[in-house]
């Protein structure tokens, strides 16, 4: 109970202090309590046109390339603009250069970070007409090497451990949810209860193109367990409860039983009064601090993280590791092509299978992406029994017929041996006569 009630406390930290820096992001777009001029919030509403998402990411790399820009500089963002433009004793690839170094020094920032916010950086000074050349900038922009690690293979008993170890019934949910469709975190938090079909022969989740990598809209086959998951989740998460609330009439406080009402545009994570779209951030925030905090619960490999010296530094298992995990499960079994359709990627020739073709392929792949339930493992492994021991039926007799057939052929071997020793002594008997008469009429 302690450490659910430190991990909602953590979590709502988080999203408080994501929320703060949203306000700020708002500020800087409509130009209110900043004093970067025009050109960042003009940048960032343009790459809002394509994606909110990304305008988000890139505004927090521009807010350190101009923090950067102050501390060296002395000025905004508008005036480095300016003098680059009237080429002012800078250069981009300077100022550029410099923010390699700047961010190099800090000591925690990754050198793939540093490449993103580079060239983004990059891209600001474009958006803002200053020109760049390609081959210059490979010259005299310079940032550390990426290392390229390898990421943790996550096997068929890692996910049963870790399912068993998650104490809340949503963490369950949601990271069953993960490991049984190979889905991305944002994809998950994204669903509604209409686009849920639970009822049917074969269950399915319908996900929005809005929250989709590839921005195009799918849908995904559930395994029988997950479907059952998910139920149990809706179920306890719109069950009968007490709900105390505050009378300010009286003064006092009250209490009263209550059944949420289902609202079909509900996010089925979300608390059972939430539903916009716009907690997907916080869910993703309580879930994801959630899910480290249940990892330290298991010893081993699963509590370790990439960078052994850096105590918060990337886990080695996180969210993702499900999707690879998918991915190469449904490869191994030869459905390659398959496999890239099912976790939502673009270009599979899958795309143009019909629906039918789909789920006969899924129904065979469903047995490798289930993990608790066990009676229906034991009955498929009963099933696959029964199989082998009426094809070794089948094989017995097999054998016993190749054996008759055996015997049958030597004996029509022998008897054809006799009949050709008998036609020789035949052929013998009439040469012997024929000599006779022979000598007889001479």
């Amino acid at each position: 109970m302690q450490d659910i009630v430190k991990t909602k406390t953590k979590a709502t930290e988080l999203v408080s202090k994501k929320n703060n820096n949203n306000n700020q992001i708002q500020k800087i777009e409509t130009n209110e309590g900043s004093n970067n001029g025009t050109a960042w919030p003009n940048f960032i509403k343009n790459i809002e046109q394509q994606s909110k998402e990304t305008a988000e990411t890139y505004n927090k790399r521009i807010r350190s390339f101009a923090s950067f820009v102050m501390e060296k500089y002395e000025y905004n963002l508008d005036v480095l603009i300016d003098n680059l433009q009237k080429n002012q004793n800078v250069s981009p690839y300077q100022v550029l250069s410099g923010y390699v170094v700047y961010l190099n020094q800090k000591g925690t920032v990754s050198p793939l970070t540093i490449k993103q916010r580079v060239n983004t950086a990059r891209n600001f000074m474009e958006f803002c007409d200053i020109e760049i050349s390609d081959r210059k900038f490979r010259q005299k922009v310079k940032s550390p090497r990426i290392i390229m690690k390898d990421k943790e293979a996550l096997t068929k008993q890692d996910i049963v451990e870790i399912l068993n170890t998650c104490a809340d019934i949503r963490l369950k949910t949601y990271v069953h949810l993960l490991a049984a469709t190979g889905m991305r975190a944002g994809e998950a938090l994204s669903i509604r209860l209409c686009d849920l079909d639970l009822d049917a022969d074969l269950s399915t989740i319908f996900i929005r193109g809005k929250y989709t990598k590839t921005k195009r809209d799918r849908t995904v086959f559930l395994t029988q367990e997950v479907s059952k998951q998910i139920k149990s989740w809706l179920e306890y998460k719109y069950r009968r409860r007490r709900r105390v609330y505050y009378d300010r009439t009286t003064g006092k406080a009250k209490w009263e039983y209550m059944t949420p009402v289902k609202n079909p545009e509900n996010l089925i994570f979300s608390s059972w009064h939430g539903s916009t779209s716009s907690s997907i951030d916080s869910l993703h925030t309580h879930l994801g601090y959630a899910f480290g905090r249940m990892l330290d619960r298991i010893d081993g490999r699963m509590r370790e993280r990439e960078d052994s010296n850096v105590a918060n530094g990337r886990r080695r298992i996180t969210l993702h590791s499900f999707r690879r995990f998918v991915k190469t499960t449904i490869s191994d079994l030869g459905y390659s092509d398959y496999s890239e359709f099912f976790i939502g990627h673009n270009g599979s020739t899958y795309y143009r299978k019909s629906g039918k073709e789909q789920a006969d392929l899924f129904k065979k792949i469903e047995p490798h992406l289930t993990f608790l339930d066990i009676s229906a493992l034991e009955r498929r492994g009963a099933d696959t029994q029964t199989k082998i021991e009426e094809l070794e039926a089948i094989n017995q007799t097999l054998r016993q017929k190749d054996s008759m057939k055996e015997d049958t052929i030597a004996t029509l071997s022998d008897t054809i041996s006799t009949l050709s020793d008998k036609v020789t002594q035949l052929t013998q008997e009439m040469e012997l006569v024929k000599k006779r008469q022979t000598n007889m009429t001479a």
